[in-house]
């Protein structure tokens, strides 16, 4: 059977992509390739260029039969954004995801893994936070990935239909071949951006917030490479195949470092100074946020590789290397 990507030409979704790939699974990726690149995927994988919001497009994408199984990244990710323009997030995160949901129930499409966010828990009271407190999103962006997965839960009462719901707490690093990262200009990824100004690419970096009940007062977050977060995808997907039952999880390490922490760890990576801004917190940015991972570990059997902070930090600068020799973005 074939795997349906949407967004599969952006970070996240291009190193799935490849995952699956070299698994020899069969892929089909969706794009309207408003920040992926066509490049970032293998070239044998079939890419159909479209909006995940056209309806007569997904019957026909879906309509032949051959798509078991739907991972579902597109969408807008930028929380600052969010809160400037928050009908554009739900109607690219909700509106457009509700499009596709009914779209694999009307074709009999039974899997499906959604990129959720740690964001849809707001600012939590308990850290590590675990999958089963309430949802209090502070950002548009946060409560239009809760409402998808309200829609999701909802879906899968009504009909033969199972979900993975993964909550990502924040990506960062490069594939460890080399064959896609982080590219989409303008990105807001704190490694990347730090990477971009260790390398002269950006005229600094700015911290936002030096006033958090935090132990340097920034924000502290918990950061997952990219290739574990991409394996843990392909383990829902035998999940939902295998157990016939949806799931709800955190993807973290389970720990947490502060932006601070961070820089520095870019500074010593990279041999070399950043040039540091200090600013005003930004709208909708929580304070401490960290993974609970038991559950991850306890359903998918899922043992990360890349759970080190200089390994993500140190793929990231390769990929900005990359970049900049291929001038590509």
């Amino acid at each position: 059977m074939t795997v349906l990507v949407t967004g599969g030409c952006g970070y996240i979704g291009s190193h799935l992509v490849w995952a699956l790939a070299d698994r020899g699974e069969t892929v089909v990726v969706l794009d309207d390739l408003s920040t992926g690149f066509d490049w970032a995927i293998p070239d044998d994988v079939r890419l159909i260029r479209g909006d995940i919001g056209d309806r007569d497009l997904l019957d026909r994408i879906l309509g032949a039969g051959e798509i078991d199984a739907i991972v579902h990244f597109a969408g807008s990710i930028i929380v600052p954004e969010s809160v400037v323009d928050p009908l554009k997030y739900y109607f690219n995160n909700t509106v457009k995801s509700r499009e596709l949901m009914a779209a694999a129930v009307r074709h009999g499409v039974k899997n499906f893994v959604f990129s959720s966010t740690a964001a849809v828990y707001g600012n939590p009271t308990v850290i590590p936070v675990p999958e089963d407190v309430p949802l209090l999103p502070v950002s548009p962006y946060g409560s239009s990935k809760a409402m998808t997965e309200i829609m999701l839960r909802d879906t899968a009462a009504a009909h033969e239909f199972r979900y993975a719901a993964l909550r990502y707490f924040n990506v960062a690093g490069a594939d460890p071949k080399g064959r896609t990262g982080q590219s989409t200009k303008g990105a807001t990824h704190l490694i990347k951006v730090a990477c971009e100004a260790l390398l002269g690419r950006r005229p600094s970096i700015e911290v936002f917030g030096t006033d958090y009940a935090t132990p340097d007062g920034t924000g502290v977050r918990d950061y997952i490479h990219v290739t574990d977060l991409a394996a843990a995808h392909v383990l829902a997907l035998e999940y939902l195949r295998r157990e016939k039952k949806s799931l709800v999880a955190n993807c973290g390490y389970g720990r947490g470092f502060s932006v601070l922490e961070v820089l520095k760890a870019v500074e010593r990576v990279g041999g070399g100074a950043l040039p540091v801004i200090f600013g005003p917190r930004r709208a909708g940015d929580a304070e401490a946020i960290v993974a609970r991972v038991d559950k991850i570990h306890a359903h998918l059997d899922w043992k990360p590789a890349h759970a080190d902070l200089d390994t993500i930090v140190g793929h990231a600068l390769v990929w900005e290397e990359t970049l900049m020799r291929r001038n590509r973005v």
